[in-house]
């Protein structure tokens, strides 16, 4: 019944392709583990666990290893993104583009110049 009721974490962790992932139901408790390719996929299923069962849910244990702590995450530019926008979406603001464009310096000449299919560093702030 718990597992019901965390599924869509277990489909978020499968999008996100978790490796080594295991999954076990025990005493009403659910226990996942898995290892995220970065910080930020660990923190978006750690919101979805939050989003379902609050703050501190009781009844799942999550033991979630990330595989490369040195950033925070890849992105692949898409059309319509500026670096603002991508700030916004893995900060929550867009003024902190200029960390974003000083990971990429190597491929960025121009914050304002960024192409699709692009994939930058989002650097740990």
């Amino acid at each position: 019944m718990v597992k019901a009721k965390y599924q869509d974490v277990l489909n978020l962790g499968e999008s996100l392709n978790i490796q080594d992932g295991d999954v076990s139901e025990e005493n009403g408790v659910l226990k996942m583990k898995g290892t995220a390719a970065s910080p930020y996929e660990k923190n978006l299923l750690w919101d979805k666990i939050k989003e379902i069962g609050g703050e501190n849910p009781t009844d799942i244990m999550a033991d979630i290893q990330v595989a490369d702590e040195s950033i925070y995450a890849k992105h692949t530019v898409k059309s319509g993104e500026t670096l603002g926008k991508i700030a916004k979406q893995y900060y929550g603001s867009p003024s902190k583009y200029n960390a974003i464009f000083e990971a990429n310096s190597n491929i960025l000449k121009n914050p304002d110049v960024i192409k699709i299919d692009q994939e930058l560093i989002i650097p740990n702030l």
